[in-house]
């Protein structure tokens, strides 16, 4: 039976409409943003190889997320899942694992829970991503978490992972220098982590 990954991508949340309007309206693009882009992410099966199903969903309107949107299509893919699962979660998808997790108790073993770059609550444009359940409820059912975290991260304060391990005392951190906000092609610590 092939080993199960789960990884949800990052996203924007706005608190208005007006606020995501804004945000389009100013945002700068090149023309590479219109091509679909090699990550980490879309990379991860072709790196683990055979013995891995590694799902990589699209979650709903990531440039304006909703939490409660991202819950409906993530509890769709629940009935696919089997005990033994990894979750990947990366910037907003970290939070949003987290603040689903501790909200709602999966039917399914947990094998690994893994958060990179994911805010906790000093970012802005978390929307109703924002932490309000209790986190040790997440560790009751994953003692297995895992925290990436970039000192140079533009995107997230790297403090934020300390926030995550008041909550979650025994999670290993893995801080890395020069990783930014894990924007990149090659992870081998997650790889490794993995294998």
């Amino acid at each position: 039976m092939s080993k199960q990954i789960v990884v949800i991508h990052g996203g924007d949340s706005f608190v208005t409409r007006r606020e995501f309007f804004k945000f389009l309206q100013s945002i700068t693009v090149k023309k590479e943003d219109f091509y679909l882009k090699k990550s980490w992410q879309t990379l991860l099966a072709k790196q683990l190889g055979n013995g891995y199903d590694v799902f990589n969903p699209r979650m709903p309107n990531n440039h304006n997320a909703r939490y409660d949107e991202w819950s409906i299509w993530f509890e769709k893919m629940l009935q696919f899942l089997q005990d033994g699962v990894v979750l990947i979660g990366h910037s907003q998808g970290g939070i949003f694992l987290a603040k689903y997790l501790s909200e709602h108790t999966l039917p399914i073993l947990i094998d690994k829970l893994i958060l990179v770059a994911a805010p906790h609550s000093e970012s802005e444009n978390l929307g109703d991503f924002a932490l309000t359940g209790l986190l040790e409820r997440v560790w009751q059912q994953c003692q297995n978490i895992h925290l990436f975290q970039s000192e140079d991260d533009p995107v997230v304060n790297p403090h934020e992972v300390e926030k995550y391990k008041v909550a979650w005392p025994k999670a290993v951190v893995h801080m890395c220098t020069n990783r930014g906000h894990f924007n990149q092609d090659d992870f081998p610590e997650l790889i490794k982590l993995l294998l």
